[in-house]
């Protein structure tokens, strides 16, 4: 099936996670933050969550190798300590993300 999509298959040796670390780090953080969390209801319905979390992951998400930056941020990083905070939402509430309010 991964041939078919153009997709070559490296193998790594068996019992080593640290050879493919970054992918095995997002999965184990996809699962813990929303499959574990949530029903899912075909795969479409996977797909469509994946991909909402992969770009929350991508742009928004703090990551810890960064200094607690995100890695791809859109909007410049604020001092939110004396401001008013707004809430977004992201997969119906299962993850949050804040902001400056206008």
């Amino acid at each position: 099936m991964l041939a078919d999509a153009g997709i070559t298959v490296c193998k790594i040796p068996p019992r080593s996670p640290r050879a493919n670390a970054y992918a095995e780090r997002f999965v184990l953080t996809a699962r813990n933050e929303v499959t574990d969390r949530m029903l899912v209801f075909g795969e479409r319905h996977l797909r469509r969550t994946l991909d909402e979390y992969a770009r929350h992951y991508n742009n928004r998400r703090p990551h810890r190798a960064l200094a607690l930056q995100p890695p791809q941020s859109d909007r410049p990083i604020i001092d939110l300590t004396h401001e008013r905070i707004k809430r977004r939402p992201i997969l119906g509430g299962l993850i949050n993300e804040y902001e400056r309010a206008a």
